[in-house]
């Protein structure tokens, strides 16, 4: 038997039992626990987690460790098209099935309880945000994630834009300054702090749906937001549409730590991103020359180190 055929067998093994086809169609388009999926699909977790292991090692899923917690995706932009293709026909038949669509269900709710973690944090904590960020990462930060000179000419987006301190700090630079936010609470503060420069424009919004014309910025900045995101990948896709060609993204984000109280504190769904996953995601938005690099640490800051990394739009 060729070893192509020997593959194709294994790939059609590891879905044949219909709770690792149930844990593939569930991790698809977000990354769960063992824990979560456990919940989901209602099922102990060494069962759980043994079904996890022969999708692994048929290169099913991907997983990634942070703090005490395992997450997996199903790694679909890995995946041959062969692989693909077998995919798509099991997942036709799964996904019409009864369980499949309760489990579905359950990781709605997961992924909204999640959400609605985040949006207490921001809820709560606008009044004093920027006292907590200058304590976290030191004062400062907005022009850290400034890498070079400004266009006057420029249009610039700052997304996940908080109490609005970076667009403050480049609204006089400036042509124009789009803010988008998705906390209500963050937007009245950002509004507060831009009032009376007519080239800000505060917009509500999630990163991943943004309310921006496509190709219309020359710089966007996703400054200390993709941490809070469930799908980081789809923030940075949506930056490369509304970016124009030749266009700037400059991210300023945590590199990888263990501070897995901040999930409950701050609501954060990511605890810090590898440079080889920063990099990749921005390639696949469209963004070339990209440079990652950490950045200093200010003497009074608590949090973890910080990276920023620069692409420009192909």
């Amino acid at each position: 038997m060729s070893s192509a055929a020997a593959s194709l067998y294994d790939r059609l093994s590891a879905l044949a039992d219909p709770i690792r086809s149930r844990i593939l169609l569930a991790v698809e388009r977000q990354e769960l626990t063992v824990s979560e999926l456990r919940s989901a699909l209602q099922l102990p977790q060494s069962t759980v987690s043994r079904h996890l292991k022969v999708l692994a090692d048929e290169g099913w899923i991907t997983g990634r460790a942070t703090g005490p917690s395992n997450w997996y995706r199903m790694a679909a932009r890995d995946l041959d098209p062969s692989a693909r293709r077998l995919w798509l026909a099991v997942r036709e038949q799964v996904a019409e099935t009864s369980a499949a669509r309760r489990d579905l269900e359950r990781v709605r709710g997961l992924v909204a309880d999640r959400h609605t973690r985040s949006q207490q944090f921001f809820a709560t904590s606008a009044g004093q945000w920027d006292r907590l960020r200058a304590e976290l990462f030191g004062s400062g930060l907005e022009w850290m994630a400034i890498a070079g000179l400004l266009d006057p000419e420029a249009v610039v987006a700052d997304l996940g834009c908080g109490t609005g301190a970076l667009s403050a700090a480049v609204a006089p630079l400036v042509a124009r300054v789009i803010a988008v936010d998705e906390s209500p609470a963050m937007l009245k503060a950002a509004e507060q702090r831009l009032e009376g420069r007519p080239n800000a424009d505060v917009r509500a919004g999630a990163l991943e749906s943004l309310p921006i014309e496509p190709a219309s910025v020359d710089l966007a900045f996703l400054v200390l937001v993709l941490h809070h995101v469930a799908e980081p990948s789809r923030g940075i896709d949506e930056a490369g549409r509304i970016v124009k060609p030749g266009g700037r993204l400059v991210i300023v984000d945590m590199l990888p730590h263990e501070r897995s109280d901040y999930r409950e504190l701050m609501g954060h769904q990511w605890l810090g991103f590898e440079a080889d996953t920063i990099r990749k995601w921005s390639v696949d938005a469209g963004f070339g020359r990209l440079a990652l690099r950490p950045l200093p640490a200010p003497p009074n800051a608590k949090g973890p180190l910080l990276f920023v990394a620069t692409g420009t739009k192909t």
